[in-house]
């Protein structure tokens, strides 16, 4: 093979010079640890072999929580954390739940006996109200940091990463009032999640605010089911009964079920009835029609939790309190005018 052509991709993949690319691959010196992670990214998206003088030790391994990966931000949450793992010399070690499978409690035991420096989890029982904190206090008796990411518990102690839920349903409301919807309804999952609790209390509050219903009127117009295809579908056909012209989800999986439900009584999205989903999943843009949707800043988020979750296996512990990040709408095709909405007569 071409040794100059290839560093020369190399550098190019990369965007550095093919002389920073070179002391990289030489495993010399000077050269910026973000620099150094690109030209190591540019050897794996290649398809190149690194060197051995280029493999680290790993500094550790940490454990990764997480619900069932059928909903597409799961995996995009674990990438994230596990890249930003890895520029730290960690070795994340992946834990996926689903029904029948191992119990949060019983990969936490696994975890533990492998030795694990830290523990994320990722929508786990932390955000469950009904659950029992003081697994948590257990854990921390047996020296194992760990970060919470979605859902915030004032009875466990730790850091917490979590988007804004309320201002999440709010600007969703907002931008379907806006486009001249009256009847607007919520599809979220179990009521004993904290964010699906906090994007009721935003959808509420919206409702009060731009369009005048009290909470009695407003909570009329929310369904609570599961959080996917099928849940979305049976929470869109009950408030499709109801009138609604708007159907604010609390995941986008939950959107493609509303957008079906929709269809199944011959009506169009957006023609007919506007779907807005939540998270802004991988491909999710490729939907027909494109899905409007609140965007979960995920590489934000997983950065924070990953430094969180290190300062506090160095013995730095960070505030022991909820970051909170600000979600976006990005307005797609699934949304428009109300029927009738603007029209002249």
């Amino acid at each position: 093979m071409n040794t100059t052509a290839r560093l020369a991709d190399i550098a190019a993949q990369a965007g550095v010079s093919e002389a920073t690319a070179s002391r990289v691959l030489n495993g010399k010196a000077g050269v910026a640890p973000a620099t150094r992670q690109k030209v190591l990214a540019a050897l794996d998206v290649l398809g190149y072999e690194r060197p051995v003088r280029l493999r680290q030790r790993s500094a550790g391994q940490i454990g990764l929580i997480t619900p069932e990966l059928n909903n597409p931000i799961f995996p995009a949450f674990a990438q994230v954390i596990e890249q930003n793992l890895t520029g730290y010399g960690y070795t994340a070690v992946l834990c996926t739940q689903h029904p029948g499978g191992s119990t949060e409690d019983e990969l936490v035991e696994a975890l533990v006996e492998r030795g694990v420096r830290g523990i994320v989890f990722l929508s786990g029982l932390h955000a469950d109200v009904t659950a029992d904190p003081e697994r948590y206090a257990r854990l921390l008796g047996q020296g194992v940091p760990y970060v919470l990411v979605n859902g915030f518990n004032p009875a466990i102690a730790g850091p917490y990463i979590s988007p804004d839920e309320r201002a999440s349903a709010r600007i969703a409301v907002q931008h379907l009032v806006e486009l001249g919807h009256q009847r607007i309804g919520l599809a979220v999952g179990p009521n004993r999640f904290v964010p699906v609790h906090r994007k009721v209390e935003g959808f509420v509050e919206a409702l009060g605010s731009l369009l005048g219903l009290d909470e009695e009127q407003a909570a009329e117009y929310v369904r609570h089911t599961l959080f996917s295809v099928e849940g979305g579908h049976a929470a869109a056909g009950a408030l499709l009964d109801r009138g609604c012209t708007g159907i604010v989800c609390g995941s986008d999986l939950m959107a493609l079920g509303a957008v079906r439900a929709v269809r199944e009584r011959g009506l169009t999205v957006p023609g007919d009835v506007s779907v807005v989903g939540y998270d802004d999943s991988p491909l999710i843009a490729f939907t027909d029609p494109p899905l409007t949707t609140v965007r979960q800043p995920v590489e934000a988020m997983g950065a924070a939790a990953v430094n969180a979750l290190l300062e506090e296996i160095g013995g730095n512990p960070v505030q022991r309190s909820e970051f909170v990040f600000q979600t976006e709408l990005v307005v797609r095709g699934s949304t428009g005018q109300a029927p009738g909405a603007g029209r002249r007569s």
